[in-house]
């Protein structure tokens, strides 16, 4: 720390011997710091019933199912009822690389059903 009090850790002066944890935005006469977190990122195939939300009040949510001690997020979702493989990560950066449109991932599905495939060979549908 310089003498000047210049330093400061979220806002608050910062004391000789204090421990920066990751996230924690500093900042000193020079500009603003950030500790760069440890990269997380996690492969799950997400069985079916997991919500995929960091929202801790919906039961049955991916971050409670994982139970990762570090703040995470799902890359996308997949509906509750489906399963797969999903991306979790702390990593923005990635996910703007992955979802972002303009960036043209292929992406590929597969679809199971649970009965045949009917064809309608009529009028099915009727304009509003």
């Amino acid at each position: 720390m310089d003498r000047s009090g210049r330093v400061t850790l979220n806002g608050v002066r910062a004391q000789l011997g204090l421990k920066v944890q990751a996230g924690r935005r500093g900042s000193s006469g020079r500009g603003t710091h950030r500790r760069q977190e440890k990269p997380i990122y996690i492969a799950l195939n997400k069985p079916a019933g997991i919500t995929c939300t960091t929202e801790s009040h919906v039961q049955d949510n991916i971050v409670d199912f994982i139970g990762h001690a570090e703040r995470i997020f799902p890359v996308g979702r997949l509906d509750k009822d489906s399963e797969g493989l999903i991306l979790l990560t702390n990593d923005g950066d990635i996910v703007n690389e992955i979802l972002r449109s303009e960036n043209e991932h292929e992406k590929e599905y597969l679809v199971g059903l649970n009965r045949p495939i009917t064809i309608c060979r009529s009028a099915c549908w009727r304009a509003a």
